[in-house]
């Protein structure tokens, strides 16, 4: 008994040593200013090409960024209070293009169910600065 109580110590020491070397959790804001580092922010635009929208991160109460690579794409909706990133968001457009008018609503990713909507702001070009040589 005494050889697994010591067992089980040693393995949960194990298993915590990890945990306390993690860096911190960074807030949403971090997280935003994290991304848009060596990028200049480009003139707001009202909408933008879907095809900029492929990858897109929630960041929780501060702002939707689209796009990858050169050029990202921040969007802080109206209601940025409301944004969640554990929910799935649905947009609906009868164009090719995802604009600043756009509604999209908010579906609990557990219960499948309508949980709220988001009014999506100007989009804010954030481009790569080239190093200078």
């Amino acid at each position: 008994m005494r050889k697994l109580a010591i067992a089980l110590v040693s393995a949960a020491a194990l298993l915590a040593g990890p945990a306390l070397q993690a860096s911190p959790r960074l807030t949403p804001q971090e997280r935003l200013d994290k991304l848009l580092v060596g990028r200049v922010a480009g003139k707001p635009e009202h909408c933008i090409s879907h095809f900029d929208t492929r990858e897109m991160q929630v960041l929780d109460k501060t702002a939707i960024v689209y796009g990858w690579g050169n050029t990202i794409w921040v969007n802080v909706p109206r209601n940025a209070h409301d944004l969640d990133d554990d929910n799935i968001m649905v947009t609906r457009t009868s164009t090719s293009q995802l604009c600043d008018l756009d509604i999209v609503t908010t579906v609990d990713r557990t219960a499948g169910m309508f949980n709220g909507s988001i009014s999506l702001g100007e989009f804010v070009p954030y481009r790569r600065v080239a190093p200078t040589r």
